[in-house]
C-alpha cells in the first residue's frame, strides 16, 4: 500500500474576498492533512485559487482592474487566509499559472483525440454566479438556478463534452465505490440527478475573453469547471507522472459544487482514461445566528476579525467542534465563547495547569520519579486504557473524516482525567500517600501527553505550547509516539506552568 495521501480544497473562487465559509474548508481540510502527517503519511495538501471566467472578467471590470490584475489581488488575500489560519498547505495552485494552463490544454487535447469533444452550438439557460448551465426543469418558480442565483438565456457557438455517454458508467461507479461521495445522503443526491439523465456538456464560451483559449480554435475559451476541476492534477505535473499521489485520496468540497466534482470530474478523467479521486467529502454551509450568510444582510464573518478577537486556535477549534463534518453549521458568537470557556479553558487548560502547578511546586519541578514497573502498572489502569483506545480510534475515524467524533474522544478522555483528579485528590494524598499521589500525578500528566498530541491536527500552537510544558521532545510528537515506550521520562525537569487558554471575557455584553 502507497504510504502517501493527498488531499484538496476546492480552489476558491476570486471574484470577492475570504469569508467564514473559506475558513471553514481550509481548517477541516488542514486537520486531515496534518493528522495524516501525524499518522506517518507522505502528504500533499493543495489549496489554491480559482481565477478564470465571466464572473472574475465582470468582477474586475467593476474594479476599473486588468482581470490579471484584478486576480492577483484578491489571490493574495487567500494567501494571507492561509497563513492568518496555520494552513499546512504544501502548494498553492493558480490557474492562471503557465502550469496548470498547459495541464488543462493537454486534457482538452486528450479528450478530442479520444472523441470526447465536438463541436455545436448552445441554448439555454446559463448563471454567471455559479459558472454552471440548467435545464429548464431546473429553476425555480421565480425564474431562478436552483442556488438562488439569476440566469440568462444563452445562445452561441460551444465545444461540447459527451457527457450524456457516461451516464451508465458513472452509476456504476457509484454502485461499485459507495464511499466514494460522503457524507451518504449527498451520495443519493448525485445518483439521482444522474439517473434523471445527463445531457451533453457545453465546455466552451465565446462572449468573453478571459480564461483559458481552446487549441487550434482561439475564438473559445475553455469553460472555467473544465479549467478548475483540472487543477488537481497539474498542480502535482500533469502531463508528467503523477502516480506517486493520484488518485487523490480526498477532494474537499461544498456541497454548493458537489455535482461538478462527482459527476463532471469523474466523467472528464473516464474519458481521459484516468483513475478517478477515491473519495469527495461534500461539508454543509454556515448560517449566522440562524440566518443565511449574506452581504445584503450584513452578516458576513469575516475569518481574520475573528481571530482577531478570539484567537486562532479557539476559532479553530470551534469549528471543528461545533459541527458534524459534512452537516449545515450555525455560527453564533455566544456559542464560540461558550466552546472557548467551556472546553479549551475549564476543561482542558484548567487540567493542564492544576496537574502541572502542583508538580512544579510539590516535585522540585520535576516529573514525578517512579519506576517502570509503576509505568507498566499505570497503563493497565483504566485512564490510560481509554487514552491507547482512542489513540488507535481516532485514526480509524480520521480515515472515513469522522473529524466530530475524534474530538468527541479527545475531551472525553479530558473530562475523565478531570474526574480523575478531583476524585484523587492529590494536594490531600501528598499528605496521607505520597508514593499514591506521585503515581496519580504521573497517569494524569501521561493522560495529556495523548490529549496534546492528538490536539495537534486541531490546534496546533496550542497543543504543541502544552507539549512543550510537559517536556515532550519534539521528534516524540506523533501518533507513533503513543505508546508506553514512549512515556514521560521521571524526574525530568518542568518549565514554570503558564496558561494556555484563558478565559474570554465578553466585552461586548
Amino acid at each position: 500500500m502507497k504510504n502517501t495521501y493527498y488531499i484538496t480544497t476546492p480552489i476558491y473562487y476570486v471574484n470577492d474576498i475570504p469569508h467564514i465559509g473559506h475558513a471553514y474548508t481550509s481548517i477541516a481540510s488542514d486537520v486531515i492533512a496534518r493528522f495524516m502527517r501525524l499518522s506517518g503519511k507522505e502528504v500533499i495538501f493543495l489549496t489554491g485559487t480559482d481565477e478564470h471566467g465571466q464572473k472574475v472578467e465582470k468582477s474586475a471590470v467593476a474594479k476599473s482592474l486588468d482581470p490579471q490584475k484584478f486576480t492577483d489581488i484578491v489571490s493574495e488575500s487567500f494567501r494571507k487566509l492561509m497563513d492568518s489560519l496555520n494552513i499546512s498547505n504544501d502548494d498553492f495552485i493558480r490557474t492562471t499559472e503557465d502550469r496548470h494552463k498547459q495541464a488543462v490544454i493537454t486534457l482538452w487535447q486528450k479528450l478530442l483525440d479520444s472523441g470526447n469533444i465536438y463541436l455545436g452550438a448552445y441554448k439555454g439557460w446559463y448563471s454567471i454566479r455559479d459558472e454552471a448551465f440548467y435545464n429548464e426543469s431546473e429553476l425555480t418558480k421565480d425564474g431562478l438556478a436552483p442556488t438562488g442565483a439569476p440566469v440568462e438565456w444563452v445562445e452561441e457557438p460551444s465545444y461540447f463534452f459527451a457527457l450524456s455517454k457516461w451516464q451508465d458508467k458513472l452509476l456504476d461507479f457509484y454502485t461499485k465505490n459507495p464511499d466514494f461521495i460522503k457524507p451518504a445522503t449527498r451520495l443519493n443526491e448525485v445518483v439521482s440527478f444522474v439517473k434523471s439523465g445527463l445531457h451533453d456538456l457545453s465546455i466552451s464560451r465565446c462572449s468573453f475573453k478571459w480564461g483559458i483559449k481552446v487549441p487550434q480554435d482561439e475564438k473559445h475559451i475553455i469553460y472555467v469547471w473544465l479549467d478548475a476541476l483540472t487543477n488537481y492534477i497539474s498542480a502535482l505535473g500533469y502531463p508528467n507522472d503523477i502516480s506517486k499521489f493520484w488518485p487523490a485520496d480526498l477532494h474537499v468540497v461544498g456541497k454548493d459544487i458537489l455535482r461538478f466534482h462527482a459527476v463532471y470530474w469523474p466523467a472528464f478523467l473516464m474519458a481521459a482514461e484516468m483513475e478517478l479521486p477515491k473519495c469527495i467529502m461534500a461539508h454543509g454551509w454556515w448560517t449566522v445566528d440562524g440566518e443565511k450568510i449574506s452581504k445584503s444582510v450584513g452578516n458576513v464573518i469575516d475569518p481574520f476579525q475573528l481571530i482577531d478577537e478570539f484567537g486562532l486556535d479557539q476559532v479553530r477549534y470551534y469549528l471543528m467542534r461545533e459541527v458534524i463534518f459534512g452537516s449545515d453549521g450555525n455560527y453564533s458568537r455566544n456559542g464560540l465563547i461558550n466552546k472557548i470557556n467551556s472546553d479549551l479553558s475549564n476543561k482542558i487548560g484548567n487540567l493542564l495547569q492544576r496537574t502541572l502547578v502542583f508538580i512544579y511546586r510539590n516535585y522540585d519541578a520535576k516529573i514525578p520519579l517512579i519506576d517502570q514497573e509503576t509505568i507498566t502498572k499505570i497503563y493497565a489502569l483504566p485512564l490510560i486504557k481509554m487514552a491507547e483506545r482512542f489513540a488507535v480510534e481516532n485514526i480509524a475515524l480520521m480515515n472515513v473524516c469522522e473529524i466530530n467524533k475524534v474530538l468527541n474522544n479527545i475531551m472525553t478522555l479530558t473530562e475523565e482525567a478531570n474526574i480523575y483528579i478531583d476524585r484523587e485528590a492529590p494536594w490531600k494524598l501528598i499528605k496521607t500517600d505520597p508514593i499514591k499521589a506521585s503515581e496519580v500525578l504521573y497517569e494524569l500528566l501521561e493522560a495529556l501527553r495523548y490529549i496534546a498530541i492528538m490536539l495537534q491536527p486541531f490546534i496546533p500552537s496550542s497543543a504543541n505550547k502544552m507539549l512543550d510544558q510537559m517536556g515532550v521532545a519534539n521528534n516524540q510528537r506523533e501518533f507513533k509516539h503513543l505508546i508506553k515506550r514512549f512515556s514521560l521520562v521521571p524526574n525530568v525537569s518542568i518549565n514554570q506552568p503558564e496558561p494556555i487558554f484563558p478565559k474570554f471575557q465578553d466585552n461586548n455584553e
